[in-house]
């Protein structure tokens, strides 16, 4: 079910300017690996390195044992990576309902896309009461989870998931990171690009810390907010 990721020397640049520098981490099958980092310290950009949208200058991706540094996006997921992205994304005018299905588009089997949704709603009971309420009326955490919803829709063995506590309120933040932590110990390995240091580290097994392009720290979640420069920044 679950499959790991490993990250060498890669280097992505826009425009020549180099914003991944040599970044190398691993993410071990059935765990949760975090990845911390404030704006502009290229957590987003790894995101996109990984599902091809930015393929690296240099270095090497790999996910499951297969090199995928160059592989196109359609078939890095089809290879069973999804990713739930920033701002959760969700299409306004279609219902909760459409925009999971949306998630299967590459599965053929309707009583497997059923039983999938099925799955989802038992998950998050409040998108069963409201799967028929169009996805731009719903509150913001609502939406994360039809965003997480449509991403378990395609049977990953990897979850990405970019800044997961973006624009919520704090009850929200928790809740969305107890079905994290849920959706992991169902056998799915997640790699959470994050700026909340607590949360995160709170489900993490492991974890890295990016500073403008470049891993300065990993280990941990006791290692990390153990860091004297972790303390600093993010503890104050």
């Amino acid at each position: 079910m679950s499959a790991g990721l490993d990250i060498e020397n890669v280097t992505t640049a826009y425009d020549k300017a180099d914003v991944l520098d040599g970044v190398s981490l691993k993410v071990e099958p059935g765990r949760i690996t975090c990845l911390l980092g404030s704006n502009g310290s290229g957590k987003t950009t790894l995101i996109r390195s990984i599902l091809g949208l930015t393929p690296p200058r240099a270095g090497r991706i790999a996910f499951d044992g297969t090199d995928i540094t160059s592989l196109p996006t359609h078939k890095v997921i089809a290879a069973g990576i999804a990713c739930i992205p920033e701002g959760r994304k969700v299409f306004p005018k279609l219902t909760a309902e459409e925009n999971l299905r949306l998630g299967a588009y590459q599965e053929s089997s309707d009583a497997v896309t059923h039983e999938r949704m099925a799955e989802i709603y038992r998950l998050f009971p409040r998108l069963a009461e409201r799967r028929l309420q169009l996805a731009g009326t719903m509150s913001g955490g609502e939406q994360a989870m039809v965003s997480i919803g449509r991403g378990l829709m395609r049977a990953p063995k990897l979850l990405l998931i970019d800044e997961p506590s973006l624009g919520l309120s704090p009850i929200l933040v928790k809740e969305n990171f107890n079905i994290i932590r849920q959706i992991n110990e169902r056998g799915i390995t997640v790699f959470l690009v994050e700026q909340n240091v607590r949360q995160t580290l709170a489900i993490s097994h492991y974890g890295y810390v990016l500073s403008k392009g470049r891993v300065v720290v990993g280990g941990t979640p006791a290692e990390i907010a153990d860091r004297p420069e972790v303390r600093e920044a993010y503890f104050g």
